[in-house]
């Protein structure tokens, strides 16, 4: 983005992670220099709480800004692939989410990590207002050394793989 007037947004979903987990927290066991120095130039919202103990509920709530039992896909938890027939399980395309709202106020966006919001083809990131998306389908596995998936990453015409796994770079 280049107009200054607006900031530039990173939010940051990050499964079990507790409190004093990170440096900026204090955690001293081991560093977090990265996530340290972003919270230190930015702004860090610090009174958060989670409206469900777990991911898919509370990925459904964050994305839509609603009660995560308002979609069939919030009632859901853990999100399994046993479950990917069944008829809204996803966030509906075109239904209003915090990327495509930030996409209108001239945000270009991208998922990066865990989608688990829906199965592939008829639910995407990309479907649900991100521009772009490197995203694993559910925790494993997530990317966690994003530089050398990057590395690794070839792209055809209908997806992303990268060392093997689809990414999804769909529809």
């Amino acid at each position: 983005m280049t107009n200054p007037d607006r900031p530039n947004i990173i939010f940051i979903v990050v499964d079990d992670c507790g409190y004093a987990d990170l440096g900026c927290t204090g955690q001293t066991g081991y560093r977090t220099p990265a996530l340290d120095r972003l919270a230190g130039e930015g702004v860090r919202f610090t009174q958060a709480y989670a409206n469900a103990p777990l991911c898919t509920n509370t990925r459904v709530a964050m994305i839509t800004g609603r009660y995560q039992y308002r979609l069939k896909i919030g009632l859901v938890e853990p999100l399994r692939r046993v479950n990917r027939g069944e008829p809204e399980m996803g966030i509906p395309p075109g239904f209003p989410t915090l990327p495509s709202l930030l996409r209108t106020a001239g945000y270009r966006t991208a998922l990066i990590g865990k989608w688990h919001l829906g199965f592939l083809p008829d639910y995407s990131p990309l479907k649900s207002g991100y521009d772009d998306s490197l995203a694993s389908w559910a925790a494993s596995p997530v990317i966690t050394r994003i530089r050398a998936r990057v590395a690794n990453l070839t792209c055809g015409k209908a997806n992303c793989r990268s060392n093997g796994r689809v990414m999804s770079r769909i529809c």
